[in-house]
């Protein structure tokens, strides 16, 4: 008997491994009884019946913007090049004086890079120009606007305290103060700062649905939360009435929008279930094509290689790691 129990204290010693992943994460962990160390390759599952790969072989696999070496191959070289153009490739600091008060923004579920809404900005509006952002969250469009020179941006935000952290970011970085108002977007035609202007760009990022306060499995189980607790919040209703309700905001700020002008909407897909495809980029797609005179362009790909990779689904079933965002154009043709 003693000797039974010391062979089963024996089998239960498990091993430490250091796990560095594609994107350069490092990760700590404790190898289990059904599990096998490669090396270099990471840890493989005996469990996996889906294929021969390791945890972190699986990871890069699930990357949705597929990197390949194309060296050897001339033609399929210029071809990737091609839709390349279609691709932003960002890995924008997070700390330090070049991360643009990530340090504060960051309270923000989902805030969007000052950087990148700076090209935006610069690529659809002229010196002068007026952006408006009817869901602003801790104003990635309006510090964008504010990297460049004489560009002016209206905000609109539900919760104050994305305001309030959008002003400690102006002071502390140094940058312009754009205009932020705490208001519902559901009233944007009857807020002074807005219904006698005339914008060249929308550019925004809504708050989808009830997507942040679905449980969250695999690998990443950080739960964000939701962007606030008011019930008029975009983020706290169902996904078919939000599209709804999008639409009729959406349609409401276009008539401030001059005539030719664009308007640029961010979004990431949801993962898909048995009922519903969760293509979100689609369904806004067809959803904002319905107010007469918006007219769709086509899309850009953001890649923010800032976001961790996750082994999901790991070993049962492939469950794609969706590091993209979808930045979707439309323009107002009268």
């Amino acid at each position: 008997m003693k000797e039974k129990r010391q062979s089963k204290s024996i089998r239960n010693i498990q091993k430490e491994k250091i796990i560095i992943y594609p994107n350069g994460r490092k990760v700590k962990r404790k190898i289990k009884d059904y599990e096998v160390d490669m090396g270099e390759r990471g840890i493989y599952n005996t469990k996996n019946k889906l294929n021969d790969l390791t945890g972190k072989e699986w990871t890069y696999f699930l990357n949705s913007v597929y990197i390949t070496d194309f060296r050897k191959k001339e033609e399929e070289f210029r071809l990737w090049k091609y839709l390349q153009e279609s691709i932003i490739e960002t890995k924008y600091p997070t700390n330090g004086k070049e991360s643009l008060g990530h340090n504060l923004r960051k309270v923000h579920p989902s805030p969007k890079p000052p950087q990148l809404m700076k090209e935006i900005i610069a690529f659809f509006t002229k010196s002068g120009g007026w952006i408006l952002d009817p869901f602003m969250g801790v104003g990635g469009t309006l510090l964008g606007a504010s990297l460049l020179e004489n560009r002016n941006a209206v905000g609109i935000e539900l919760e104050k305290k994305y305001i309030d952290i959008y002003y400690k970011v102006c002071k502390q970085e140094n940058l312009k103060p754009q205009i932020a108002i705490c208001e519902d977007s559901r009233n944007i035609l009857k807020i002074d700062e807005v219904k006698d202007k005339t914008f060249d760009l929308i550019l925004t990022d809504p708050p989808y649905a009830n997507m942040l306060s679905r449980k969250r499995t695999g690998g990443d189980r950080k739960d964000k939360g939701s962007f606030t607790s008011d019930e008029r919040d975009l983020g706290n209703i169902p996904y078919k009435q939000f599209l709804r309700e999008l639409r009729n905001i959406i349609k409401k700020s276009v008539t401030l929008l001059k005539n030719k002008g664009y308007l640029v909407i961010f979004c990431k897909d949801m993962q898909p279930t048995k009922e519903y495809h969760n293509l979100l980029h689609a369904d806004i797609v067809e959803e904002i094509s319905k107010i007469p005179s918006v007219y769709f362009k086509g899309y850009k790909i953001w890649y923010d290689k800032t976001i961790n990779l996750y082994p999901y689904g790991y070993p049962y079933s492939y469950v794609s790691n969706q590091l993209h965002q979808f930045i979707l154009i439309f323009r107002k043709e009268e």
